[in-house]
């Protein structure tokens, strides 16, 4: 914590946690973060990350060459390897991004039973609106909406296992998780669980056993280029494909898993749907690389834990900030939310100093969530980093309630 004038700390002592005195200057920190991206995706590359180490065969070639769909299997497999994805699952790269490969699955499958839809954060929501207003499927099947306001979880022991569920893993717009194990989905269920686990993938112990659709972007986590999502299927998810056809309801052609009823599995062996950015791929083998150095997925988690527990430390000596998550259990290691005891405004402006001061950039919450800022501590984030920020965050918010 940087230096405070004597005053100051004479004042503090009596504090069980930190309180700004209003009319005094603040005291502007001295060291800066070594890396100000704490960005909640696209999210910050790895550790010594260069773009010229990339290797370039693939540039200039077909994605559909020998090269190119051995490099895309490679890295299929490599992620199915690294996030211990069960062998009788399908793992595939699709067009779009998380929300690409979300919508995927859900165009092909929802519709052949009743749906369970859990939301705590604003692209579950969407999902939800996607459901309702878009595929309609209220005329056809039930619908039951779980939700919850930010920062909590809604209801989940709600879920009926002879339902469809749709949830996401952690809400990167609310910093609030399911807990480990996923004991909300019961193993003998009938539905198909579809998981939305952008922001949790290489970052959280994901139970494949309750997931029969899992989704996420290599954007987040690992840092990766966008543009492209990961869709991984089970052997239920690939029955429901070759059972069950929606009636009247198109599918554009890169939205298309299935071919004269059959299963496309070609796509989950490097056949991608749509052309791929190859040098984008080779960027996401370059972070599958850096992951087995770090320990595979657990040193990437061990990763996480550690920079949340700076925030952890700093926000319980602090009474200016809080968690948005309401229950530790469900706190998000990643996305990491928290709402100040300032006016919308000053929220703002407590962004905007930082950055002005590139001490980190792109920290506000989302549009749609509360006042608050969002600080990723995904695995490529420094600890070190996260510990020289907290200064500035003191500093950000003396000043901002100053203004």
């Amino acid at each position: 914590m940087f230096a405070r004038n004597a005053l100051f700390r004479t004042a503090s002592k009596a504090l069980p946690r930190s309180t700004a005195v209003r009319g005094f200057a603040a005291v502007v920190p001295t060291v800066k973060p070594t890396n100000p991206e704490f960005s909640s995706g696209p999210c910050k590359k790895r550790p010594g990350y260069s773009y010229a180490n990339l290797p370039t065969r693939n540039l200039g070639r077909s994605h559909r060459s020998k090269v190119g769909k051995s490099t895309l299997k490679f890295a299929i497999d490599e992620t199915k390897r690294l996030l211990g994805v069960p062998e009788n699952y399908y793992v595939g790269i699709v067009p779009a991004s998380d929300t690409g490969a979300y919508e995927m699955a859900m165009w092909n499958m929802l519709g052949a039973r009743d749906i369970d839809i859990c939301y705590w954060e604003s692209f579950g929501k969407g999902w939800f609106g996607d459901a309702v207003s878009h595929l309609k499927l209220r005329d056809t099947v039930t619908v039951n909406e779980y939700s919850a306001d930010y920062g909590h979880l809604p209801d989940l022991s709600k879920v009926n296992p002879e339902n469809d569920v749709l949830f996401t893993f952690n809400g990167t717009t609310s910093g609030v998780r399911v807990e480990d194990g996923c004991d909300f989905i019961s193993d003998s269920r009938k539905g198909l669980t579809f998981c939305d686990a952008t922001s949790a993938c290489f970052a959280m112990n994901i139970p494949w056993n309750k997931c029969d659709v899992t989704t996420f972007s290599w954007q987040k986590v690992l840092g990766g280029e966008g543009g492209h999502g990961v869709l991984i299927l089970s052997p239920a998810a690939v029955e429901r494909l070759e059972t069950f056809v929606p009636e009247n309801r198109p599918l554009p052609k890169v939205f298309r898993l299935t071919g004269k009823g059959k299963f496309s599995a070609g796509i989950f062996t490097g056949a991608t749907i749509n052309t791929p950015s190859m040098l984008a791929v080779e960027d996401y083998i370059d972070a599958l690389k850096w992951t087995e150095e770090s320990g595979g997925v657990q040193g990437l988690i061990q990763r996480s834990l550690d920079n949340l527990s700076v925030l952890e430390d700093f926000v319980s000596k602090n009474d200016w900030i809080e968690f948005l998550a309401v229950d530790p259990k469900t706190r998000s290691s990643t996305s990491v939310c928290l709402t100040l005891k300032l006016e919308p405004a000053q929220v703002k402006k407590f962004g905007a100093l930082l950055e002005e001061k590139e001490v980190a950039f792109d920290i506000g919450g989302y549009r749609d969530a509360p006042p608050s800022i969002r600080i990723w501590c995904g695995s490529t984030v420094e600890k070190d980093d996260l510990e020289k920020l907290t200064p500035w965050l003191t500093w950000a918010y003396e000043t901002a309630k100053e203004a």
